[in-house]
This record gives structure tokens, C-alpha cells and sequence, in this order.
């Protein structure tokens, strides 16, 4: 192919590709309530005819021969044409979008204009690449990638309250994997110089191999105190995934009361409920890491009480709820809060207790 043609075909792409960026810029900042709201499903109708605007560029190479440049500059145009429309309509529908459905709309479309730059990008390549008979193109994986993102944007959450309760189920996992590793921790094996291994059925027959393999079990050289410990951390840890999933149950409720009209606060006070879950599932996550030796107990009293201030605001959030569905959850609140008391209670016995060894080791 000339070069005249080539370059001409960069240069088209080069200023698709900036005028696209510059579309981008609308999403650093949502439509003010007094725009007029585009429908999520035009947006989802949008972004279909981008995925056969995706396919008319991929068949352009399904010959041996590449396409003429006319052909391929006359796809890049309908391409670029059905992005911006998808672009401008998609932030035309983010009007009164809360902070977190925000963030999930803009990366499923990030996905989808990274994608679609590397179909166009991947086009003019193999045209300037000189395209040989026989090579093995990869259009066909581009274009595959547009198909993904596009059919990853009717994942996204329609609303709101959708968003941050799926949010919120993020949180959830975390805590679970938490939760696992409190109740797979084991005691440390006595030595069988000392102790029958068959009064320790855990520590089984002794061999190099499982010696080899156990340095690298974290959390199998536990004592009996220590385990106690992390008995009361996976309570914690439970009673907190007890929270957060009833907070789910409330927010999932509330999906009817959402009116796009005059949820401002309202999306508000989710979007604050969410932050302090998020911060308590980080709170938990250092939590657990106390747990394994040598365990931190200051820091898990440090910890203990961070969480304890963070489920002490849900619940006052709560209660302005003025809804039946809330009581459940305000009940696991105040269960969970016993839960923390009870535990820095005896991690307080067991800070003094260090302190009172400490002591005694320096008077001798």
C-alpha cells in the first residue's frame, strides 16, 4: 500500500483517538440534576450497534487480501461515529449517579474504548505492516475483546442502591477469606521427644516431607492462648460478616424507595454506609493478620476499637432509617459490639499479664 495512504490512515486514526479522549473528560465530572437523564437502556442499545460497527471492521479482514484503505477509513469512521454517540449517551444517563455507580459505569466504559483503540490501532497496523499472505491476523481476538466489554456493560447496576449494595458484597468476600483462615488455624504439634504423637492426632506420623511442607503452613505453630485468640477474632470476624449482610438485606429492601427525583440525601447516606464497610473490612483484614504469631495484642485492641466506632456509626445511620427491616440489623449491631467488649476485656488480662512478666524478668 502507498505510504501517502498509510499515513493518512495514522493520521485519521490519531485524531479519532484525541477527540475520543476529549469525550472522556465528561466523565471526570457528573451532569448537574437539572439535565435531562437519558434512559440506561439506550445506552445498553448503544452499546450493541457498537459491537456490530466492531464486527464490520473484524470482517474487513476475513479475506486473504487486506482491505482496500477506503474500505478500512470508511469503518474506522462509522466506528468512531457509533463510539462518541455511545460516549456522549452513556454520560448523558449518569445524571444524579452516586459516587460508587459512577465508578462502575466508568470502568466498564474505560474497557470499552481501551478495547475499541486497539481494534482501530490493530487495523491501520497490519496495513502498515504490509500485510503478508498467510500471517495469522489478530483482529478476530480485538474485535472479540470490543464483543466482551460491550456485553460487560449490561452488568453494570442500574441504580444506585444496586451499585452500592453489590459494593457492600465485595466486603463480604474479604471478610469470608478472614473468616476461613481464623477457623483452619492449628495448634502447634508438641515434639514427639516429649509427647505421643497419638495424643495429637493433628501432628500426625512425623516425616521430612510434611516437616518440609509445614514451614510454609502459616498459622500451625499456634499455642493454646494464642488459639484462644483467634477463637475471638473469628467471633469478630463472624459477627461483623453478620452485619454487613444484614445492612445488604436493609439496602436491598430499599431498592423501592429509591425515586431518582429527590435521592440526593438519600444516596448520600448509602454512600457514607458503604465507605465505613469498606473501612471496617479493612480493619478486619489487619485484624486477622494480628492474629498469627507473634500476636500483636495492642495493636488488635487499636483495631478492635477502630471497628468498634465504625459499626457504632452504621447503627446511628440506621436508626434514621425508620424502618422495620432495620431492626435485624441493629440487633447484630449490638451483638457484635458485646462481641468487642468481651474481647478487649481479655485482651486488657493479657497485656497486663505481659507487662507483669516483663516486670518480673527485669527484677531478676
Amino acid at each position: 500500500m502507498a505510504k501517502s495512504k498509510i499515513d493518512e490512515l495514522n493520521k485519521i486514526l490519531v485524531g479519532y483517538v484525541n477527540t475520543i479522549n476529549d469525550t472522556l473528560q465528561l466523565f471526570e465530572q457528573i451532569p448537574p440534576p437539572t439535565q435531562y437523564k437519558l434512559s440506561w437502556n439506550n445506552v445498553l442499545q448503544m452499546s450493541d450497534y457498537l459491537s456490530k460497527q466492531a464486527t464490520i471492521v473484524g470482517m474487513l479482514w476475513t479475506g486473504g487480501e487486506p482491505p482496500k484503505a477506503e474500505a478500512l477509513k470508511e469503518a474506522m469512521e462509522s466506528y468512531f461515529n457509533a463510539l462518541q454517540g455511545f460516549l456522549l449517551h452513556c454520560h448523558g444517563s449518569m445524571t444524579d449517579a452516586g459516587p460508587t455507580l459512577s465508578s462502575s459505569i466508568h470502568a466498564s466504559v474505560k474497557q470499552i474504548v481501551d478495547s475499541s483503540f486497539r481494534l482501530l490501532k490493530g487495523s491501520v497496523s497490519l496495513h502498515e505492516e504490509s500485510y503478508e499472505k498467510g500471517k495469522k491476523s489478530s483482529i478476530p481476538q480485538l474485535t472479540g475483546a470490543v464483543w466482551e466489554a460491550c456485553f460487560n456493560l449490561k452488568k453494570v447496576p442500574a441504580t444506585n442502591i444496586k451499585a452500592i449494595g453489590r459494593a457492600m458484597t465485595q466486603v463480604t468476600v474479604s471478610m469470608k477469606d478472614v473468616l476461613r483462615e481464623m477457623e483452619e488455624l492449628k495448634p502447634a504439634c508438641s515434639s514427639p521427644e516429649h509427647d505421643d504423637v497419638s495424643e495429637n492426632p493433628e501432628c500426625g506420623t512425623p516425616n521430612s516431607d510434611e516437616d518440609d511442607d509445614d514451614e510454609d503452613d502459616l498459622g500451625d505453630d499456634l499455642s493454646l492462648e494464642e488459639l484462644e485468640v483467634a477463637k475471638m477474632v473469628a467471633d469478630v470476624v463472624s459477627e461483623t460478616l453478620m452485619v454487613i449482610k444484614e445492612l445488604i438485606r436493609v439496602v436491598t429492601v430499599m431498592i423501592k424507595l429509591e425515586n431518582p427525583k429527590d435521592n440526593g440525601e438519600f444516596v448520600d447516606l448509602l454512600e457514607k454506609l458503604l465507605k465505613l464497610c469498606q473501612e471496617t473490612g479493612v480493619q478486619i483484614d489487619e485484624l486477622g493478620a494480628c492474629v498469627y504469631p507473634p500476636q500483636e495484642l495492642s495493636l488488635m485492641k487499636e483495631t478492635m476499637e477502630r471497628i468498634r466506632g465504625n459499626i457504632g456509626e452504621i447503627e446511628d445511620d440506621v436508626k434514621s432509617f425508620k424502618n422495620s427491616s432495620s431492626e435485624a440489623l441493629l440487633g447484630t449491631c449490638r451483638k457484635l459490639q458485646s462481641s468487642i467488649e468481651y474481647m478487649e476485656t481479655e485482651l486488657d488480662k493479657r497485656v497486663e499479664a505481659e507487662v507483669v512478666c516483663k516486670l518480673q524478668n527485669v527484677t531478676v
